[in-house]
């Protein structure tokens, strides 16, 4: 019997960080984020933006974050 652990999304955010998850990488913004799975291991996942801009990374790392948060639990490890 095969078991898969679910995984759910597990961050941080503050209000008064509008970069929370953000970090740039010779200029070109990165986002980052860890996953928790039902045993207790964590698997960190750092996505890039593809862009220079930090209003479209905040676009773009917004999106990221909801579509992994809206698939947190039936997400397979």
């Amino acid at each position: 019997m095969t078991s898969t652990a679910s995984l759910r999304l597990a961050i941080r955010s503050t209000k008064n960080n509008p970069n929370h998850h953000l970090y740039s990488n010779n200029g070109t913004w990165w986002c980052h984020f860890t996953l928790k799975s039902t045993s207790g291991a964590s698997l960190r996942k750092r996505i890039s933006l593809k862009t220079k801009d930090l209003v479209s990374a905040r676009t773009r790392r917004d999106k990221i974050l909801n579509a992994v948060s809206e698939a947190s639990g039936s997400i397979a490890a």
